[in-house]
């Protein structure tokens, strides 16, 4: 004892050693508080689990929640990962070192389920909208092409270059053919009762412009009535005709048979007409009393043809089936109509045989053309009729026409058809309504 106390008071850094002599030594725990020698690395997030402090959760410890579930099966992992899988041998004395637990995952792994969730929910949704576009994109491709196949195509336009704004010819064929059941008897034959000249420019108004079926044009140096033009030279050269008058390229053509005009209208349910004058026309078959009504096909036929009791007479008609064609275009694209699947497809079918187009002509150039048909007869739009010098012009061998001013007719269309006009009405018509 003298010895060994000699040596601590000599200033030996080590402790005397109280085991009895013999008595093999075994390796003494690691102080976690003391810093290692030099040369030795311990890593500071390593220590003795014999050494935790008595506020830790030991590794064997059991869990008493979900939440201390998921902090054990964590420490476990993470035990086993620097232990390499295994626990050491504990009579050989050896001290199984693991990492020190950091602030357990429970909200985590809740979070992820929670995100795993939603992702997998987000992915159902992503895939049911693309499927919902894929039938959508399919169903529109095929009614462009049903619609496409069972248009009635044929040559209509001429060689005349394309100008700045884009033209359709819409004219009214009032064949009296035995299709429709006639209340009177009139002239036979294929006549364009209606000419209209629909332009959508590229900026401005579009506008919708009348050209009187008694107007006087020559063909060949002979004169006659423009809606005769049809009948004697063909569908091309009543196309250029028109082209003369306006001096723009008719782009597409729609000829419109007023019979069939009776079905569509019936396979509407009706449109609404209105006239403030009561008629009783035998020439027609028009019955009217003064105001607005729904009108069925059969007064909607006769509405578009009756003249000799309208105090504008062919004027007058021309106004009114107008309005017949522009009431059947808006109902025909009202939301009431197309989310009705048997409504739409009557009124397609009983369209598509009432109408003829051009050649160049498809299902999208036709929603451009009711579009721009729309606009032009709405408030933002330009409609009427074209000029003239006389209206009761007599011509030896063709009657009384309707003389067109010429130069008047010309800047009209040029100023349509580059936008610069104003919204209104326009036309020798208009003008003297207005006076």
């Amino acid at each position: 004892m003298a010895q060994g106390s000699s040596q601590w008071e000599a200033g030996n850094s080590q402790p005397p050693s109280f085991l009895p002599a013999g008595t093999p030594k075994h390796r003494v725990r690691p102080d976690t508080t003391a810093q290692p020698a030099t040369g030795q690395v311990v890593p500071p997030s390593f220590s003795p689990t014999s050494a935790r402090s008595s506020g830790s959760r030991s590794s064997s410890s059991v869990p008493h929640s979900a939440a201390d579930a998921d902090n054990y099966e964590y420490q476990q992992r993470q035990s086993a990962r620097v232990s390499g899988g295994s626990s050491r041998n504990a009579t050989n004395n050896e001290h199984v070192y693991s990492v020190s637990p950091q602030p357990g995952p429970t909200n985590g792994v809740r979070r992820s389920r929670r995100s795993r969730s939603h992702a997998s929910a987000g992915t159902v949704f992503r895939r049911l909208l693309v499927a919902l576009l894929v039938v959508l994109i399919a169903a529109a491709a095929f009614t462009y092409n049903w619609v496409n196949s069972n248009l009635d195509k044929s040559a209509w336009l001429s060689d005349t270059e394309r100008g700045q704004a884009t033209s359709w010819l819409i004219l009214g064929s009032d064949e009296r053919d035995g299709s429709v059941q006639e209340s009177y008897t009139d002239v036979t034959g294929t006549r364009t009762d209606t000419i209209l000249v629909l332009t959508k420019p590229k900026n401005g108004a579009s506008s919708l412009i009348s050209i009187p079926r008694d107007s006087l044009v020559k063909i060949n140096g002979k004169s006659m009535k423009i809606n005769a033009v049809y009948q004697f030279y063909g569908k091309k050269r009543l196309v250029s005709t028109v082209e003369t008058i306006t001096g723009q390229k008719i782009d597409h053509v729609a000829m419109v048979k007023f019979g069939g005009v009776m079905h569509v209208v019936d396979a509407l349910g009706g449109v609404e007409l209105c006239y403030d004058h009561t008629v009783n026309d035998p020439n027609s078959g028009m019955v009217w009393q003064s105001g607005c009504h729904v009108a069925d096909g059969g007064t909607a036929l006769a509405f578009s043809r009756m003249r000799y009791s309208d105090p504008n007479g062919d004027f007058g008609r021309a106004a009114r089936q107008r309005q017949v064609i522009g009431a059947i275009m808006n109902k025909a694209t009202s939301s009431s109509t197309l989310t009705k699947f048997s409504t739409t497809s009557k009124v397609a079918k009983a369209a598509l045989q009432s109408v003829s187009v051009d050649d160049d002509t498809t299902p999208a150039t036709l929603l451009s053309m009711v579009t721009a048909f729309r606009n032009a007869s709405s408030s933002k739009g330009v409609t009427g009729s074209v000029y003239w010098i006389d209206p009761g012009y007599y011509v030896s061998g063709v009657g009384s026409c309707v003389l067109l001013d010429d130069d008047k007719n010309l800047t009209l269309f040029s100023e349509l058809a580059a936008g610069t006009h104003a919204p209104g009405n326009v036309g020798t018509l208009a003008e003297s309504s207005s006076n």
